[in-house]
C-alpha cells in the first residue's frame, strides 16, 4: 500500500511570492512562522514522508500573490519528479466574474484536481479578513456548483461556528466533492469545546459529498500529544467513517510543532489498524487521483 499525504505545501521563495510568509514579525493563529520562512521543496518533504510509507501527495495552495504562478510552479515540480505522483488544489475566487476563464486556465494543467478558497481560519483573524462573508454570497454558491460541474473538488477551510450555515450551502452543491480541511479547525479543545465541535460537525458529516481531512491539528494545539489530538480524530472517524477520512500532514506549517516522524507515528497509533488502508491511502486515491 502506497500511503498518500493529502494535504501539504511546498514553496520556493525565489520563484513565487507569498506575502503572508514573507511578512516579518507577524504572529499568526498557528504561531510564529519564522522557522518556516525558508524554501521547502519536494526533496525535503518526500524524503521525510517516504520514510513512513508515503509515495504520493496532494499540494494545497498556500496564499501566493499570484495563484496562476503558483499552480504553474507546482505543475513544473510534478513534471520534473514523476517518481512522486503529486496532484494539486489551486486558489480560485469562486465569486469572480471571470471564474469560467480562471478555471479554463487552471484545467490546462494536468495536476489540478480542485480549488480552495478559505472561509475561516481562526476567530480573531476572520474578524479582520472578512472571508466569512462568502457564506452570504450567491456568487460563491454558484461558483461551488460550477467547480463540481467541471469535475473539480473544493477544499473547505472554516471553523466549527460556521458549520451549520456552511452545511446548508454544501447541501445545495451536492454534485461537488468537498474536502474538509484540518477536520474543520476545532480551535477549542476543552471538553465543552469538543462537544460543541462534534455537534457542529454533523452539519457537514451528514452530507455524503463531504470528506474529512485529518490534518492541521497542531495549529490550535502547539504542544500537542497523542492524547490531545486523539479525541478530534475519533470524533471524525465516528461521524464520517474511515471511508470518508484521509490523512494530511499540513507540512511545513505543522512542522512548527513536530517532525514528520512524530506526526506519522502518532496517527498510526490513533487510527485503528482496520481503518488505516482507507485513511492513509484509499480515500485520497479515489478523491484526488481517481
Amino acid at each position: 500500500m502506497t500511503r498518500i499525504d493529502a494535504h501539504h505545501h511546498l514553496w520556493d521563495l525565489s520563484a513565487i511570492e507569498y506575502p503572508w510568509l514573507n511578512a516579518q514579525g507577524v504572529e499568526r493563529f498557528f504561531g510564529n512562522p519564522t522557522p518556516i520562512q525558508r524554501n521547502y521543496l519536494l526533496d525535503e518533504f518526500s524524503a521525510d514522508a517516504a520514510a513512513h510509507g508515503f509515495g504520493k501527495s496532494v499540494h494545497i495552495q498556500v496564499g501566493a500573490a499570484d495563484a496562476w504562478d503558483e499552480a504553474q510552479w507546482v505543475q513544473s515540480v510534478a513534471d520534473a519528479t514523476p517518481q512522486w505522483p503529486m496532484m494539486q488544489v489551486v486558489f480560485s475566487d469562486l465569486t469572480a466574474p471571470d471564474l469560467e476563464a480562471q478555471l479554463d486556465q487552471f484545467q490546462t494543467l494536468s495536476t489540478v484536481r480542485g480549488v480552495r478558497q478559505i472561509i475561516g481560519r481562526a476567530p480573531g483573524e476572520d474578524a479582520q479578513t472578512g472571508t466569512n462573508d462568502l457564506l452570504q454570497s450567491q456568487a460563491f454558491l454558484n461558483g461551488l456548483k460550477l467547480a463540481g460541474a467541471r469535475g473539480l473538488s473544493f477544499d473547505l477551510q472554516l471553523i466549527p461556528e460556521l458549520m451549520p450555515q456552511m452545511g446548508k450551502i454544501v447541501a445545495q452543491a451536492s454534485d461537488t466533492k468537498i474536502a474538509l480541511c484540518h477536520a474543520g479547525s476545532p480551535h477549542d479543545r476543552s471538553p465543552a469545546g469538543l462537544r460543541a465541535y462534534a455537534l457542529a460537525l454533523k452539519h457537514l458529516s451528514e452530507l455524503e459529498n463531504v470528506t474529512c481531512k485529518l490534518s492541521g491539528l497542531g495549529m490550535f494545539d502547539h504542544e500537542w500529544r497523542v492524547d490531545t489530538i486523539k479525541p478530534v480524530i475519533e470524533i471524525c472517524l465516528d461521524q464520517f467513517g474511515a471511508d470518508r477520512c484521509m490523512f494530511g500532514s499540513n507540512f511545513p506549517v505543522d512542522m512548527l510543532y513536530s517532525d514528520y516522524t512524530k506526526l506519522a507515528q502518532s496517527y498510526f497509533e490513533i487510527v485503528p489498524s482496520d481503518m488505516q488502508a482507507a485513511v492513509f491511502s484509499e480515500v485520497a486515491e479515489a478523491f484526488y487521483f481517481g
